[in-house]
């Protein structure tokens, strides 16, 4: 959770809420951002299309991450899939696909307009044709500039790719930092997700494809260092393949919560599942994981195959009502062989809402 709406600057104060969104979720009965239909491939950032038009899976869009903005409202980041030239599988064929970071507004955290323009291109990232996904955007010192970071793949999700990052003025425009943040021969990462500490730290929590999420240290934002061990490894039902992507809210009084994606082997199957998982820290080293599910997979639904990479909004309320928080995740409906299908950025509600 990256809320600038009390906070703008680069403090733990970002990520702190009063209260635990805890463990009840209501979905919505649409979706917040829409995959491009099969009749356009190659969209325009902003466009939108009727519900009705065919998708199969051929685009989508993955990675929310919402920024609450220091003058209202709330802008939110995420990858769009597109069919890279010479793969005319698209998002189907995720390892041959291309992908673009767009970004959306929404005065009341509902509904969402796509903004015009590109955020970050494949090509301007360092990742050629392929993708650039995963974008987490925070703020930098005293909140006057905003910096990104992302997953570079210039492959398959088998290769070696990095972290890397980008700064703007305004959340529009990006202008690439030199080298790269993380890379390690033989490791592909992924999922970048930034806690602010004490002392100008700040801390960031990273999927080691095959392992699980790992954290690394920083004092200036730019050079990490990693430190020992798992914060949470790929060991449970419902996250035996991976676990990646974790949100973390800093509860005041009361530790950490951290939402994460979880995916899994569907019994007597060859296709995975994916879902929202929890689990809860009084460090945010050593967590400890919930039993089950916060959010799962619903038959019939956006997300009747896979419910996964997240993120978290405070929304708007008085004083005398209990806090409410929106969830962003992408959702894939399992229309296509493999569990694969049309991915979208779908939304739910904390009990309180």
């Amino acid at each position: 959770m990256i809320d600038l709406s009390k906070c703008s600057a680069a403090s733990p104060l970002v990520h702190t809420a009063n209260a635990d969104p805890g463990t009840l979720w209501s979905k919505d009965s649409a979706v917040a951002i829409d995959a491009p239909p099969d009749s356009d491939a190659n969209p325009r950032p902003e466009a939108t299309w009727p519900r009705e038009d065919l998708r199969t899976g051929l685009c989508g869009v993955v990675s929310p991450r919402v920024l609450a903005l220091p003058g209202g409202g709330f802008r939110m980041y995420y990858s769009q899939i597109l069919p890279r030239p010479g793969f005319p599988a698209g998002a189907n064929d995720y390892d041959n696909a291309s992908t673009r970071i767009l970004s959306a507004f929404s005065s009341d955290g509902t509904k969402w307009v796509p903004e015009p323009g590109v955020r970050l291109s494949p090509q301007e990232g360092g990742a050629g044709d392929f993708r650039v996904v995963s974008s987490e955007v925070v703020p930098i010192g005293d909140g006057r500039r905003l910096r990104m970071y992302f997953e570079c793949c210039a492959g398959s999700q088998a290769v070696t790719n990095s972290i890397r990052s980008a700064t703007s003025s305004d959340g529009l425009k990006w202008t690439m930092d030199p080298g790269v943040r993380v890379e390690s021969d033989g490791h592909n990462y992924a999922s970048p997700r930034i806690v602010f500490l004490d002392h100008s730290r700040c801390r960031m929590y990273l999927f080691d494809r095959g392992r699980g999420i790992i954290s690394l240290l920083s004092h200036d934002g730019l050079e990490f260092h990693q430190e020992p061990g798992l914060r949470v490894a790929q060991d449970g039902a419902y996250d035996s393949l991976c676990a990646f992507a974790p949100e973390i809210v800093r509860v005041t009084g009361a530790g950490y919560v951290m939402y994460y994606a979880g995916y899994s082997q569907v019994p007597e199957s060859q296709s995975s599942r994916a879902d929202i998982l929890r689990a809860v820290s009084s460090d945010a080293l050593n967590w400890k994981k919930d039993a089950e599910p916060v959010i799962a997979p619903g038959p019939g639904a956006w997300d009747a195959a896979k419910s996964s990479e997240m993120c978290l909004i405070r929304l708007p309320h008085t004083k005398d009502e209990a806090p409410r928080y929106r969830m962003f995740y992408e959702a894939c409906d399992g229309t296509a062989p493999n569990s694969r299908g049309v991915w979208r950025i779908a939304a739910a509600a904390s009990a309180t809402g």
